[in-house]
């Protein structure tokens, strides 16, 4: 612009002034509006899917300490079948009064390989209930790490339908919408 008030601008001045003054070109606004929200929707995706993968490792991991635990319980249990056994042998061994001391022994090893096995058990049920929770989240990760990735082709095919002005590219933009979404509705459902 000059000071005697003669005003020259270019191409990309004039689109932008017009516009400004017509209310702009409805197609853009409408895919650039359609575009934020994919973009907000496939944000919260992304966090969904990155607290079930989260979910999924802690289950994996409290189910890894439980094995341990069980494996501890039966290497006990393995211990008192030691002991129970060599009590066994020596009450073949003995006779009267060490021999009774031997008997209650081997009872007493009975009772407390009882206890120490359902222990063991219950530690192995525990590690199974979490594998499973790992998987179930896992298979929910895997839902909302698709819609994510489907919301983020329906953005990309948003911006080349903007830039190459192609409408019939809206068909795969709402396609790829749609299918995300409804992948995004599967992990929100667990399914």
């Amino acid at each position: 612009m000059s000071g005697d008030g003669f005003h020259v601008h270019g191409p990309h001045d004039h689109e932008i002034e017009h516009a400004t003054q017509h209310g702009g070109d409805s197609f853009t606004s409408r895919l650039a509006v359609l575009t934020a929200i994919l973009s907000t929707v496939g944000a919260i995706f992304g966090y969904m899917g990155g607290h079930s993968q989260n979910a999924a490792l802690l289950y994996k991991n409290e189910a890894a300490i439980q094995k341990t635990s069980a494996s501890n319980q039966w290497n006990y249990y393995q211990a008192k079948s030691n002991k129970q056994n060599l009590a066994e042998l020596s009450v073949t061994l003995t006779t009267g009064e060490a021999q009774e001391k031997f008997k209650q022994a081997v009872e007493r090893y009975k009772k407390e390989k009882e206890e120490i096995k359902a222990e063991a058990e219950k530690l192995e049920a525990a590690a199974k209930g979490a594998d499973q929770k790992s998987e179930l989240e896992m298979h929910v990760h895997e839902r909302w790490a698709l819609a994510t990735t489907l919301l983020q082709i329906a953005i990309a095919l948003s911006a080349i339908t903007l830039l190459t002005r192609k409408r019939w590219m809206l068909t795969g933009v709402y396609t790829a919408t749609i299918i995300g979404l409804l992948a995004g509705v599967m992990g929100y459902l667990h399914k």
